[in-house]
């Protein structure tokens, strides 16, 4: 099995989506394959690197005159030999190694070549192939390329042309493009030109210049036939301003908050209006859809934004009325100019770069692998232990001991991680089955429709798209983790009072279902899909803030026939009078952020398959709950890493299972 390394930093949206897409792609590509990736910056300075994180941010908003200064001094030759100085950083990236024993190790970020350089400067031979993927296009600063790497992944020919110009030898270069998703190298069926009846799609991506974009939508609503997407990010305040708005414009516009299906609204539109940051505007060039570029931060931006317009690939308008006079342009003249940008985009979109990346990565995973011999920095190094191939049939049903947590929030409601990353955190932690319930309020309440406002639940208009994405990871959660992944919903039916309040949570559900229908119709649903309901923190929660929502227990004797299970615990909270009433139980985490882990969960001895589980839960056998901690891993300072995944589950029940409760 090949084990691959992919070191990022969260300093821009750039380096991470970059290092997703080559996960990803590898995974497709071999299934053996094992690739981690791992952010050692957030690991080594823990609150110094959110706080430098989110200077940076601030910066690039507010002062990026000031951030250009910043970047352009990177190119100082005394700035650069500092890169190498991370002692923390240095520190941490020798334990992984020396635990991981990696075949490759891929950089998306430019400092860890240089820590890499300082660690091996000693030995002849680093004990691993090492890649850098350039996430820079054109204005690409020297700290990318002043340390060694086998290869150098660019996005284009004329970022080739700048690293062989600063003396890397053009064998070690390689053209292949940007990593974007695999999701590109899939379009969905041609688009239509913008001719005749067809409308004008525009998708107005805004991660910055908020105060003016109010105005920038009444200007592009001034154009005939244009229908227009915005995406506000996790911003519930601008998108409720762009929605009152434009309310005299519904029929034409559709106002998206945070969105995981970027690949699909670039396919499906005609032109995008965005900052040029450098991962979006390569996500544009794979889609082959044109850019009107409104913001340029000096520094990486500056090469993005030459390479739309150098290229013939776009155009920039940093004022309000030259984007709408550009957007009028792009599509005059039965859309000559739209037409004339798209074919340019046709030569330089690489879709599929992700996957040739992917191959150039497993190609050197096993590059004389034979004739060479591990560096092992530390003696003591303990063995992994990697997750065997599972049987074609799941774990051919026999039963064990599964790991369970039915109950947990993505940033699609008010969760702090995204699908994929509660995908990988729960897998590195071992667990076997998760369900993913995030809240969708009544909207005929008066408090579904402000949570729904604010973000804090699921937007009705992407319900089908979180369904789509649950999916994708379900499949990626299996094949990486051997972990089963059920999609939920965790249904809001808030009144004013908590005995007028009720949570209801829906698990394994395969379609959408009506918030606003009442609660046994609800659960008629659910159990029409062959899921289960459960009633959500059904009593009184003593360690948690929060409003509680006692209507299903105020009113048992209606729902306790209709419900599968109550939760007995909630995170911190345990519910001793489920118990002495004898009902069917689970206990969950109501995960919403990574301490929330360390909580009650459910523990069911069964074969690993979503339908064995729900028949333990249904007859109430085999079921047990424990207050779930990882105190090895606290204990040892170990920065985790899921190459070991399997291990810590198996450690978990070896050192740690005294149950609580029981039946069986």
């Amino acid at each position: 099995m090949k084990k691959i390394l992919i070191l990022t930093a969260s300093f821009g949206d750039g380096h991470n989506a970059a290092a997703r897409s080559l996960r990803d792609a590898i995974e497709l590509l071999d299934e053996d394959a094992r690739a981690e990736i791992l952010d050692l910056f957030a690991d080594s300075y823990g609150v110094f690197n959110n706080f430098a994180r989110k200077t940076y941010l601030n910066v690039v908003q507010y002062a990026p005159k000031l951030w250009g200064g910043i970047y352009s001094l990177l190119e100082n030759p005394l700035v650069g030999q500092q890169l190498g100085g991370f002692t923390r950083l240095q520190n941490t990236l020798e334990k992984v190694l020396a635990e991981t024993q990696p075949d490759c190790v891929v950089s998306t970020f430019p400092a860890y070549a240089h820590v890499i350089r300082k660690i091996y400067q000693s030995h002849h031979e680093r004990p691993f192939r090492f890649l850098t993927v350039v996430t820079d296009s054109i204005s690409v600063s020297s700290a990318w390329y002043r340390a060694p790497s086998d290869y150098f992944c660019v996005a284009n020919e004329a970022t080739a042309a700048v690293l062989q110009k600063g003396g890397v030898p053009e064998k070690q270069i390689q053209t292949l493009g940007f990593p974007v998703s695999p999701a590109f190298a899939s379009p969905p069926a041609e688009l239509l030109p913008p001719v005749g009846n067809e409308p004008h799609r525009v998708l107005y991506i805004i991660n910055t210049g908020k105060k003016k974009a109010g105005k920038s939508v009444d200007r592009l609503l001034e154009l005939d036939n244009v229908q227009l997407t915005i995406t506000v990010g996790r911003d519930p305040e601008l998108r409720n301003k762009l929605i009152e708005r434009t309310r005299h414009h519904a029929s034409r516009v559709r106002i998206l908050g945070w969105t995981n299906q970027m690949p699909e609204l670039m396919m499906s539109h005609h032109l995008i209006i965005c900052k040029a940051s450098g991962a979006t505007v390569q996500e544009a060039i794979a889609a082959r859809c044109p850019m009107i570029i409104n913001q340029v931060i000096p520094g990486q931006d500056e090469g993005s934004a030459e390479l739309i317009w150098r290229s013939g690939l776009g155009a920039i308008g940093e004022k309000n009325r030259e984007v709408a006079e550009l957007v009028q342009g792009c599509f005059a003249r039965r859309a000559e100019q739209w037409f004339e940008w798209r074919k340019n985009l046709r030569k330089f979109s690489r879709p599929d770069a992700a996957l040739r990346i992917a191959e150039l990565i497993l190609d050197e995973s096993s590059h004389d692998k034979a004739g060479r011999q591990a560096i092992k920095l530390f003696e003591a190094a303990p063995p992994r232990v990697m997750r065997p191939a599972a049987p074609a049939n799941g774990n051919g049903n026999q039963p064990q001991m599964l790991l369970c947590d039915f109950h947990i929030h993505s940033n699609y409601s008010d969760g702090k991680l995204s699908v994929p990353e509660i995908i990988d955190f729960y897998g590195e932690h071992g667990f076997d089955c998760l369900c993913i319930t995030d809240h969708l309020a009544d909207p005929k309440r008066l408090i579904g429709k402000l949570s729904e406002l604010s973000n804090f639940t699921l937007n009705r208009e992407q319900v089908a798209e979180y369904f789509a994405v649950i999916g994708q990871e379900r499949e990626r959660a299996w094949r990486r983790y051997k972990m089963l992944v059920m999609t939920g919903i965790e249904f809001n039916k808030d009144g004013y009072t908590r005995k007028t309040s009720a949570h209801l949570l829906g698990i394994d559900l395969h379609s959408p279902i009506d918030a606003s229908l009442d609660i046994p119709e609800i659960i008629a649903r659910i159990h029409a899909q062959g899921g289960l309901a459960v009633a959500s923190h059904p009593h009184i929660m003593k360690s948690e803030w929060g409003k509680n929502t006692l209507y299903l227990w105020e009113n048992q004797e209606k729902f306790a026939p209709l419900l599968d299970a109550w939760e007995i615990a909630n995170r911190n909270n345990i519910f001793n009078d489920v118990g002495l009433k004898r009902l069917p139980f689970i206990a969950n985490s109501d995960f919403h952020k990574p301490k929330h882990i360390y909580s009650w969960k459910t523990l069911i001895y069964a074969a690993k398959d979503s339908e064995s589980i729900k028949d333990c839960i249904r007859r109430n056998e085999h079921v047990a709950i424990t207050l779930y901690r990882d105190f090895a891993r606290a204990s040892s300072g170990q920065v985790r890493h899921g190459f070991d995944a399997p291990a810590a589950a198996v450690r978990y029940f070896q050192e740690r299972l005294p149950l609580h409760a029981a039946n069986s």
